[in-house]
């Protein structure tokens, strides 16, 4: 499954990560904050949450909201 990523500038690109790109860093470091972009299906994020409990992960899903309009927010996902 690949998911983009919240791009860091207006005029960037979206990058991509799979859940083997996550897994690599989470054995790097403890926890890892990751924001997604609003294009990501939610039932998407919510596999990549269930997947990550079944390893014995705390992880936390949230939408974000960045300005007024409804249509504003990323997902922000913590991994511990």
């Amino acid at each position: 499954m690949k998911l983009k990523l919240a791009k860091e500038h207006v005029d960037g690109e979206n990058e991509t990560v799979s859940l083997k790109d996550i897994e690599k860093a989470l054995k790097e470091k403890s926890s890892l904050i990751l924001y997604f972009d609003q294009e990501n299906a939610h039932k998407d994020l919510v596999e990549l949450v269930e997947k990550f409990e079944e390893k014995e992960y705390s992880v936390y899903l949230r939408e974000v909201k960045y300005g007024l309009d409804e249509n504003d927010y990323i997902y922000e996902v913590h991994i511990l």
